[in-house]
C-alpha cells in the first residue's frame, strides 16, 4: 500500500526520514528507509512523500519512494 506524507526531517547520513501519514495528525513515522535512488539535496523538510507500507499492520515496515513539491 502507498500513502502519501509529509516530510518532518531527514538524515543525509543514514538515510532515514521522519515522515507524518496524511489524515494523521499526531503520529509521526521515524527512522523510515529512504530510497538511495532520491538525491538528499530534494529530501527537505515540508515536502511531499510516497511512502510504501509493506505491512498495513505494521507501519514500521515501510520505505520512503518519492518526493515531490
Amino acid at each position: 500500500m502507498i500513502k502519501k506524507g509529509l516530510l518532518k526531517s531527514f538524515d543525509s547520513e543514514t538515510y532515514l526520514a521522519a515522515v507524518q501519514i496524511e489524515g494523521s495528525l499526531s503520529v509521526w513515522l521515524e527512522n523510515i528507509p529512504t530510497s538511495r535512488a532520491i538525491p538528499a539535496s530534494e529530501m527537505t523538510s515540508g515536502r511531499s512523500v510516497a511512502v510504501l507500507l509493506h505491512d498495513a499492520g505494521n507501519p514500521s515496515d515501510c520505505v520512503v519512494v518519492a518526493v515531490w513539491s
